[in-house]
């Protein structure tokens, strides 16, 4: 039995509910937060805790219908309920909801309205429940076939059969034939002795050979020369190693110190032609600004674009799903060339022309600045994030708390861990807080002295940081060490614990565990995923697979998940940004930093008006 009815309006003005027994807890709010605000309306139905809940937009009158039912159920009348809601209740009020100014309408009928017409729709579908009888054996093809089978002559069944038997003689005699006449492909040719004959290759002078570099014999240990020696000796006269800060930081990548004294990393730049806009610019202002640009950058006889499509769309009076169809057919394949994963490009196209049918649109400028605009409100909200990305506001009340803020960095193999985990550490080290590395990647070899080589550079580049290195060594229980960097970070004053870990492909169950166990055990206040921005559909599995062993391999109630992200090598991708896009959507978690290079001062801040811009860009 239905559960909740509800109409509301999409900016979340309730005009009418109804409900037919307690719900334990909110649904309604779940869709909003979990599915409407995410752009997730593109599926069919939504699952929270023991319901399931249906809607249907009526986008001509800016209205959303939810229905609210037990998942048990499985009430296959929902959608009919729905269809036939919204357009009753269009005929009644649609006028006076278009009318400006008329304010919220009286629906004083609607719920005896409502009431015959659920009545009326169950009633149905009991009644075709009750007609709905098995077939007899007599009206299915099986019967048909064993009929037609019955009344074969045995004439005609022997015939076929010696006619397959006749196609299968005919098919060995062809591979037989293909066997025979088939040439040698591998060993070279043989003459008639059987040898290989010799093979012909190009006669090199002896010009060409005495510029050829010789071949260098190999160095073993004891028997280098005291030159090459000299070389490789980076230490002063007193046998410490010598640290040449200046590679270390590119000084014009340096972030800015605010009035309160702390230190934040700088924004990544927009490229000189990427039609980039500030936050705080209109939506209409910015349509006008990519229009320019379009028509610039591309030959007016230029069609093949994504705004040819637009222009087909001229006059058009109403979008229904088939005028929409081509368009956002081409928006998809225009994100999947930014690198936005392939599902989720066609969720997204889906969830933006859901919220497109039904609406009245006038000239092609109309068209291409509602379906763009639309498109770019999608975009905009889902990379916007939900929660605080202010860690320096987080650190500051564990300090209150008089506890160590910990961070849990993972990943899989070769997205650079490591290393954005020391530009993490060097951002922390300018605003005057004390890092501990928990060195707990100790299966790879190598890490150790890597996080060690982090440590000692960044010493040198403040002779006043304190920066330290927790290790125990390889083939330890990563999580028993990370938990024995706390504690000592707790002695020791340190203000933050920055945990390295091993990486790990997504379907390696061991090290999923390992990882699981590392989390649960310590319990960290923040659980970055660092990835690459160069994948495209690899990164929603990575992170599906991550949060699901996470989860799985708990054992908790509640288990943790990612809490936030790091996206390296964005300085290689040009406007492929789709990286961005996929990873927030998968998670629905913000992106922290981006990294951009090698020196520590490569880690910047992401804008959402950047990435936008450059998702829509041509």
């Amino acid at each position: 039995m239905l559960d909740f009815f509800t109409i509301a309006t999409k900016g979340g003005l309730v005009l009418w509910s109804k409900a037919y027994g307690p719900t334990q807890s909110s649904p309604v709010n779940n869709l909003i937060q979990d599915v409407l605000i995410e752009e997730r309306s593109s599926t069919q139905v939504y699952f929270k805790d023991n319901y399931a809940i249906k809607w249907s937009f009526a986008n001509d009158l800016d209205l959303i219908f939810i229905a609210v039912y037990p998942k048990a159920l499985g009430l296959t009348y929902i959608d009919t309920l729905l269809q036939a809601a919204s357009t009753q209740f269009g005929d009644l009020y649609g006028e006076r909801i278009r009318r400006k100014n008329a304010g919220v309408p009286q629906l004083r009928n609607w719920d005896v309205q409502f009431e015959a017409l659920l009545q009326t729709i169950e009633d149905q579908d009991a009644q075709s429940k009750k007609s709905k009888q098995p077939r007899k054996f007599e009206q299915t093809a099986g019967y048909a076939n064993t009929l037609a089978y019955a009344k074969t002559k045995p004439e005609d069944l022997e015939n076929t059969k010696q006619a397959l038997l006749d196609e299968d003689e005919f098919r060995r005699n062809i591979e037989l034939l293909k066997k025979k006449t088939a040439s040698p492909r591998m060993g070279g040719r043989k003459g008639k002795g059987g040898a290989k004959s010799p093979v012909s290759s190009p006669v090199i002078g002896s010009d060409d050979a005495s510029k050829k570099k010789a071949k260098e014999g190999r160095k073993w240990d004891g028997k280098i020369s005291a030159k090459d020696a000299k070389s490789l000796d980076y230490s002063n006269s007193e046998g410490t190693d010598v640290v040449n800060a200046e590679h270390l930081v590119d000084q014009r990548g340096m972030g800015q110190h605010g009035k309160d004294g702390t230190y934040n990393v700088a924004d990544l730049q927009a490229s000189d032609d990427e039609d980039s806009y500030s936050d705080d610019e209109s939506e209409e202002e910015y349509t006008k600004i990519s229009a320019r640009s379009l028509q610039a950058k591309k030959p007016a006889a230029a069609s093949s674009g994504l705004l040819s499509f637009f222009k087909n769309m001229t006059g058009q009076k109403e979008m229904t799903t088939e005028s929409l169809a081509p368009i956002m057919a081409k928006m998809k394949e225009h994100l999947v060339n930014k690198n936005v994963a392939a599902d989720i490009a066609q969720h997204l196209c889906d969830s933006v022309a859901k919220g497109l049918e039904g609406q009245t649109l006038g000239s092609f400028k109309s068209v291409q600045a509602h379906v763009k605009q639309s498109m770019e409100t999608a975009l905009k909200r889902i990379l916007t994030p939900k929660t605080s990305v202010d860690l320096l506001r987080d650190i500051a009340q564990a300090q209150a708390e008089k506890r160590p803020y910990t961070v849990v960095f993972i990943g899989v193999n070769g997205v650079g861990k490591s290393t954005n985990l020391s530009k993490m550490a060097f951002w922390l080290l300018q605003n005057n807080l004390k890092v501990l590395i928990a060195a707990c990647d100790t299966f790879r070899s190598g890490a150790v002295e890597q996080l060690r080589v982090h440590v000692r550079n960044l010493k040198a580049l403040e002779q006043n940081a304190v920066v330290d290195l927790y290790e125990k060594g390889y083939g330890k229980d990563s999580a028993a060490i990370a938990k024995e960097a706390v504690s000592s970070a707790k002695l020791t004053g340190h203000d933050v614990v920055l945990i390295d870990t091993a990486g790990r492909m997504q379907d390696n169950d061991p090290l999923m565990r390992a990882l699981a166990k590392l989390v649960t055990v310590n319990n960290p206040d923040k659980i970055i995923f660092v990835g690459e921005a160069l994948v495209g559909n690899e990164a929603v599995d990575q992170l599906t697979k991550f949060n699901a062993a996470l989860k799985d391999f708990s054992g908790l109630a509640n288990p943790r998940h990612i809490d936030g992200m790091i996206l390296t090598k964005f300085d290689t991708i040009d406007d492929k940004v789709g990286a961005a896009l996929s990873m927030t959507y998968v998670t629905g978690q913000p992106i922290l930093f981006v990294g951009t290079g090698q020196t520590y001062t490569d880690l910047k801040n992401m804008k959402v008006s950047h990435v936008v811009a450059s998702l829509l860009r041509e």
